[in-house]
C-alpha cells in the first residue's frame, strides 16, 4: 500500500469534505481517504496495483473539484539510445505523485506532470540520477514547493478578490435600489411614479442578472455537481436559495398577472447580496487561511535555494536541490545551513533555536552533526553532507507536522456524523418551512415562504462546521513545531491534553543519562588542591573500563568554558563538573596499575601511590574516614556514588559520582504537578537511589527495579487504575512502554529523533518541552470546543428564527441578514484558531 497527498481545491464546507472522501473510497484500490479542509489536502492510501495518481485527480474532477498540479522540465544527460529513455521514464513514472512523464533524447529533457503536495523536484530528480544518470544543474531553479503553495493561494485570493468587487458594483446599487425607497416612502412613490413598477424591476433584473450568473456560477457548477452526487452542500444550498429568490422575481417581473396581488414582489436584492457577502466571507476566510499556515511556511523558508559545495579544485554555488550526499559544502559566518552534515573542519556555535526551541547556540566542530536549517554564527563550517531531500531532519519534521495537520482527532467524530445529516436535513427544514408558510402566510403566503425559505437556507451553510476542528490542528501543529513539539497525529495532540499521569523514564529524561564527578571533598590534612586530587586520581583510573573512571577523567580534562562553566581541573575550584568534551591534551597513563574487583584499585602516578575505592577498601588500608564517611552518608542519601582516594597511605579525600538531574527537570516536574497531573518515575536502580533521585526532582511516585522490558508492564498497571497514561522516555530503549502508554513521549535531539515512533516528540532534550506540550495540547482542545459549540449553536438558534418561528413576535432573518451571519460565523471560527499562535508556553526552554 502507499500513502499519496493531493492538493485539492474548491471544497468551502464540511459537506465537501465528505463528498470528496467518499469519491476517492469508491476508487478500486483505494483502502483509506481522509480530506482536511484547512489545509485543503487529501491523504489517500491505496494499492499501487489497482490504482494510480493520475486516476485519483480524475477521481477529485469527476467530483467536481479539482486537484492541483505542476509541471518541471529539466536536462538528463548520459542517455544514448531509445532504451535509456525509456529507463528515465519508468523510473521517474514509478515515483510518487507523478502523473505522467515524458522524455525526449534529442533535447535530453525530461518534462514531468506531478503533485506538488506528494513530491518534490528535488525528488524527481534523484529518481533519475539512481537510474544511472545525471541531472545537470541549470542556472534557472525549478520552483519550490513553498513557491507553488503560495503561487496557488495567491491565485485563489486574487481570483476571488476580482469576483467580490465584480458582484459589489452591482449588488451595492441594487440593494440602495430596494431598500432606500422602503427607509423614504416619498423616494418609493416617486420612483414608482416616474419609472413605474415594471421598469424597476426590469432595472434590478439587469443588475441582478450579471451577479447570479457571473461570480455566482462557482456555486452553480459545484453545488449541482453535489446534487447529482446525491451529497448536497454548501454550494448547493447556496445554489437553491439565490436561485429561488432570482427565479422566482424574474417569473413576477416578466408575468406579473400569475401571481396573487399580495405576493407581486422581487427579491432580486436578495440573490445578488448573498451571493456578495458569502464572497466577502470566502474571502476573509481565504485570508484566514494563509495566516493560519504561517508556521508551516516558516518551516519550508528554512531551507535555503542555494549551497557552496567544493566541485573538484573550485568551489561552486549550485541549487540545494543538487548537493549529494558525500559533497563537501562549505557555509560562511551568518549563513543558514542548507542540508544535514558532519563537520569536517572549522569552528562554530549554531543556533538550532527554530528546530528544537532551545535558545542557547550549540557549539559544533570538526565529527559534529550540523542539520540543514540552521544558522551558522560566527565562524566558518566546512561539512560533507549526509542527508539532502527529503532525508534531511528539516524535511522528516515538515512532513511530520503535515501529518499532524490533515489527521483528525477523535473530537471531529461527532461533528463528521453530524455533518454527514445536516445538508439533506435543512433541505428538509426548509420544504417544511415553504410550506408551512404556504398554509399560514394569508395574502403574501407565496412570497412569506420564498423569503423564509431562502433564509433557511442559507443561514444553515455548514461551513463553520467544517472548520471549526482542522484549522485549530493546523495552527495548534504549526505553533507547538515553533516551540520544538512535534505532534504526530491530531489524536496524539488531542490525547496528551486528556492525560491524566505522566510517567517518566529516570535514565536520560530527569537525569542526564551519563556518569559526571558532582561533588570533590578534600580532607583537611591535605595539603595540596582539590584539582591536584583530581588529576591524580584520573591518571590513576585511566587503564580501568568501570564507569566511574571514565566520568573522573572528563571531570580533570574539563577546561573553563563560558557555556560549560568552570571546570575542576583548576586548583581550589568545587562544585559540579559538566559532562562537556574534553579539550585538553590526553592524561598521562600511570607508572604501574593494579584493579582489585570489589574494592578499587592502586596505581603508581608522579610516583606517589595512588589508592582509589570504596569504603571498604579504606578500612582494608587502616584509613579512618572521619569526616569523609559522614559527608559520604550524606552524598549517598542524594544518590551519589562516594569514592574516597588515598594518596601515599594517607586519605586525601573523597568524590561524588552520579547521573545528575538535568537543568530544568525539577522546574518541570513542579509544574506538571500544577497542571493537575499525577508524575512517576519508572527506573531500573534500587529503590534507595531511585528515592533519592525522586526527592531531588520532586517526584511523589517511584516505580523502581524495573527491568528495561518491565517498563511497558509498569505503564499497564498504571493504566489499570483507570488513569489515561503519557510516558516519556527516549524513544529508543523506552520503545515498548511509548507503544503501550496512551501517548508516547520521546524526548531526543532533533537531528535524529524524527525516525521515533512516539506519538509526540520533542526536538530539544529539556523536560520542560513536556509541560509546554500538554499546556499546548489543553489550549487547542479549549479552541476546538469552543468553536464547535458556536458552529453548532449558531445554527440550532438561527435556523428557527429563519424559518419564521419567531415571526409573530415582529422576530425574523431576511435572507441578506442570513448570508451576513453565515459568513461572521467562518470568519469566527477562523479568528478563534488564529488565537493559538500567540500561546505562550508556562516554562523558558533554555539551550
Amino acid at each position: 500500500m502507499k500513502t499519496l497527498d493531493l492538493d485539492i481545491s474548491g471544497m468551502t464546507c464540511a459537506a465537501c469534505v465528505g463528498r470528496v472522501e467518499r469519491g476517492l473510497r469508491k476508487v478500486e484500490g483505494v483502502q483509506e481517504a481522509h480530506v482536511n479542509l484547512a489545509t485543503e489536502r487529501a491523504s489517500v492510501t491505496y494499492d499501487p496495483a489497482l490504482t494510480n495518481a493520475a486516476a485519483l485527480v480524475q477521481k477529485v474532477v469527476d467530483t467536481g473539484y479539482d486537484a492541483p498540479t505542476a509541471e518541471l522540465s529539466f536536462p538528463v544527460a548520459g542517455m544514448t539510445c531509445a532504451a535509456c529513455v525509456g529507463r528515465v521514464e519508468r523510473a521517474l513514472n514509478k515515483t510518487d505523485g507523478v502523473l505522467d512523464a515524458s522524455v525526449n533524447l534529442a533535447t535530453e529533457r525530461a518534462s514531468v506532470r506531478y503533485l506538488p503536495a506528494s513530491v518534490s523536484p528535488a525528488e524527481l530528480k534523484s529518481a533519475v540520477v539512481n537510474a544511472g544518470y545525471d541531472v545537470p544543474e541549470e542556472q534557472t531553479q525549478a520552483a519550490s514547493r513553498l513557491e507553488l503553495e503560495r503561487a496557488r493561494k495567491a491565485e485563489e485570493l486574487a481570483g476571488l478578490r476580482r469576483s467580490l468587487t465584480f458582484s459589489a458594483v452591482f449588488s451595492v446599487p441594487l440593494l440602495l435600489l430596494s431598500m432606500v425607497p422602503m427607509l423614504y416612502p416619498l423616494l418609493h412613490h416617486w420612483l414608482l411614479g416616474t419609472l413605474g413598477e415594471r421598469a424597476m424591476n426590469v432595472l434590478m433584473l439587469l443588475l441582478a442578472a450579471p451577479v447570479q450568473f457571473g461570480p455566482g456560477l462557482r456555486f452553480y457548477r459545484t453545488g449541482w455537481a453535489a446534487l447529482r452526487h446525491r451529497s448536497p452542500d454548501m454550494n448547493t444550498l447556496v445554489m437553491l436559495g439565490t436561485s429561488a429568490a432570482f427565479f422566482y422575481s424574474l417569473a413576477v417581473t416578466l408575468w406579473p398577472q400569475l401571481f396573487p396581488a399580495g405576493s407581486r414582489h422581487v427579491y432580486f436584492e436578495a440573490s445578488a447580496v448573498v451571493i456578495t457577502l458569502i464572497l466577502l466571507g470566502k474571502y476573509f476566510e481565504a485570508l484566514a487561511k494563509g495566516r493560519s499556515s504561517e508556521a508551516m511556511r516558516t518551516l519550508l523558508q528554512l531551507q535555503p535555494q542555494s549551497a557552496r559545495v567544493q566541485r573538484g579544485t573550485e568551489v561552486v554555488e549550485v541549487p540545494v536541490d543538487g548537493v549529494r550526499v558525500g559533497d563537501t559544502v562549505l557555509v560562511r559566518s551568518g549563513e543558514r545551513l542548507p542540508v544535514d552534515g558532519e563537520v569536517l573542519s572549522g569552528e562554530s556555535y549554531v543556533d538550532e533555536s527554530m528546530l528544537t526551541g532551545e535558545s542557547v547556540p550549540v557549539h559544533k566542530a570538526a565529527g559534529a552533526k550540523v542539520t540543514g536549517g540552521t544558522v551558522n554564527g560566527t565562524g566558518s563550517l566546512t561539512f560533507r553532507a549526509t542527508g539532502v531531500g527529503a532525508d534531511t531532519a528539516l524535511a522528516r519534521i515538515i512532513r511530520l507536522v503535515e501529518d499532524a495537520q490533515a489527521s483528525r482527532p477523535p473530537i471531529q467524530g461527532l461533528a463528521d456524523r453530524v455533518v454527514a445529516q445536516f445538508v439533506p436535513l435543512v433541505l428538509a427544514i426548509a420544504l417544511v418551512t415553504f410550506l408551512a408558510w404556504l398554509y399560514v402566510g394569508g395574502p403574501s403566503a407565496l412570497s412569506n415562504a420564498l423569503i423564509h425559505t431562502v433564509a433557511v437556507l442559507i443561514i444553515a451553510c455548514p461551513c463553520a462546521m467544517g472548520l471549526a476542528t482542522p484549522v485549530s490542528i493546523m495552527v495548534g501543529s504549526g505553533r507547538a513545531a515553533q516551540l520544538g513539539v512535534l505532534f504526530r497525529s491530531g489524536a496524539a495532540l488531542e490525547g496528551l491534553g486528556e492525560a491524566q499521569t505522566v510517567a517518566l523514564d529516570k535514565t536520560g529524561t530527569v537525569t542526564r543519562g551519563v556518569m559526571e564527578v558532582t561533588d570533590v571533598v578534600v580532607d583537611g590534612r591535605w595539603v595540596m588542591g582539590d584539582g591536584e586530587l583530581l588529576r591524580l586520581a584520573a591518571i590513576a583510573e585511566g587503564p580501568s573500563e568501570h564507569p566511574l573512571a571514565r566520568a573522573i577523567e572528563r571531570a580533570a580534562t574539563l577546561s573553563p568554558s563560558p557555556l560549560a562553566g568552570e571546570g575542576l581541573a583548576q586548583p581550589g575550584v568545587r562544585g559540579r563538573v559538566t559532562n562537556e568534551p574534553a579539550p585538553s591534551p590526553t592524561l598521562p597513563q600511570p607508572s604501574s596499575f593494579q584493579a582489585l574487583p570489589g574494592y578499587g584499585l592502586r596505581a603508581e602516578v608522579d610516583g606517589r601511590r595512588v589508592e582509589i575505592g570504596a569504603a571498604r577498601f579504606m578500612a582494608q588500608l587502616g584509613l579512618p574516614l572521619g569526616e569523609l564517611g559522614a559527608k559520604a552518608d550524606e552524598l549517598a542519601a542524594r544518590a551519589r556514588t562516594p569514592v574516597f582516594a588515598a594518596v601515599d597511605g594517607q586519605l586525601a579525600g573523597l568524590l561524588g559520582v552520579a547521573d545528575p538531574i538535568r537543568e530544568g527537570s525539577a522546574e518541570a516536574i513542579r509544574t506538571l504537578t500544577a497542571q493537575g497531573l499525577d508524575v512517576a518515575m519508572v527506573t531500573g536502580d534500587a529503590r534507595a537511589t531511585a528515592e533519592a533521585v525522586a526527592r531531588e526532582a520532586g517526584v511523589n511516585r517511584v516505580l523502581a527495579e524495573v527491568l528495561p522490558e518491565g517498563k511497558a508492564q509498569a505503564v499497564a498497571e498504571l493504566q489499570q487504575c483507570g488513569q489515561r497514561v503519557a510516558f516519556v522516555g527516549d524513544g529508543i530503549n523506552d520503545a515498548p512502554a511509548l507503544a503501550g502508554a496512551d501517548v508516547g513521549v520521546a524526548i531526543g535531539t532533533g537531528t535524529d529523533v524524527a525516525v521515533e515512533t512516539a506519538d509526540v516528540i520533542l526536538l530539544g532534550g529539556d523536560l520542560r518541552s513536556v509541560p509546554n506540550a500538554v499546556a499546548l495540547s489543553r489550549a487547542v482542545i479549549r479552541n476546538i470546543k469552543l468553536n464547535l459549540f458556536w458552529a453548532f449553536a449558531y445554527n440550532v438558534l438561527l435556523i428557527p428564527v429563519a424559518a419564521g418561528v419567531l415571526a409573530p413576535w415582529g422576530l425574523g432573518l431576511s435572507p441578506v441578514l442570513a448570508a451576513a451571519a453565515m459568513g461572521l460565523s467562518s470568519v469566527f471560527v477562523m479568528s478563534n484558531a488564529l488565537r493559538l499562535r500567540g500561546f505562550t508556553p508556562p516554562l523558558s526552554v533554555k539551550g
